[in-house]
């Protein structure tokens, strides 16, 4: 399908016009961010893995009802999707305790939830994505009460479903991310974005070997490894496909990152 002009570019994806009405071509680039944008590195192969992976389970999603943006995949790095108005919210579910929450809260890292959490973002990078509660939403109109409790439901069984998904490969899913959108063809609000290991916090079952973007966040080293390995273990990849080989990539370029006093 041809692309017509460009119409977004953000960290990790560039929105393309397409022929169709109200729907969009999203590709996958292979720049990698962290901590707000003020870490930056490009890992060729990350965006082809994160558009296998998440295709497979967006599409796996659908087949239980979950409705997404997700049309069809066009190619290695491109997707044709639904248009949506992004409700300016990322829902961050967690089921075990990790990354800022124990900084937030004191908690040690690795505590199994009792039942998953639920945080609100704002979204803004320059503001670096603020945590909110239910009455910041409400308050400058992001989104209703209605809205909320419809997409807090779907979250939750989104979240089951995913964890259901990892555990059957060995995989813990320790937290994700999740944006909604209005879609444009009939204002219904459904998934967008993607979920990927850019998106998730994905741990060996045994090891609790880190398998996501915190391999970058963290200097761990072995980024693509940990996304093949993802996409191996959910079939995506044979275990010995050379579709997508091991690739070196330059190391980051160091940022000093201002810590709050």
């Amino acid at each position: 399908m041809k692309k017509g002009k460009k119409l977004y570019e953000g960290k990790a994806k560039i929105l393309f016009a397409s022929a169709e009405k109200n729907l969009v071509i999203q590709h996958f680039k292979d720049d990698a961010t962290a901590f707000n944008n003020q870490k930056k590195a490009n890992i060729e192969g990350k965006g082809i893995l994160n558009n296998r992976i998440s295709e497979h389970i967006l599409s796996s999603l659908k087949e239980v009802g979950i409705e997404n943006h997700l049309i069809k995949r066009l190619n290695m790095r491109e997707q044709l999707i639904d248009m949506v108005d992004i409700i300016p919210i990322e829902f961050v579910i967690r089921n075990i305790a990790t990354g800022s929450l124990t900084k937030r809260l004191g908690i040690e890292d690795g505590t199994v939830l009792k039942k998953p959490l639920i945080e609100f973002c704002y979204k803004n990078d320059e503001l670096g994505d603020p945590l909110v509660s239910r009455e910041h939403i409400y308050a400058f109109e992001w989104a209703s009460i209605l809205e909320i409790d419809l997409i807090s439901e779907q979250c939750l069984r989104i979240n089951d479903f995913l964890q259901g998904m990892f555990k059957s490969v060995g995989v813990k899913l320790v937290d994700f991310k999740l944006e909604f959108g209005k879609r444009k063809s009939d204002g219904k609000i459904i998934l967008a974005d993607e979920i990927s290991p850019d998106t998730c916090r994905l741990w060996d079952a045994d090891t609790d070997k880190k398998l996501d973007k915190d391999r970058f966040r963290k200097d761990l080293g072995n980024v693509i490894d940990a996304y093949q390995e993802i996409a191996r273990r959910l079939g995506i990849l044979h275990e010995q496909s050379n579709n997508i080989r091991p690739i070196k990539f330059s190391k980051p370029t160091a940022v000093k990152i201002k810590k709050n006093k």
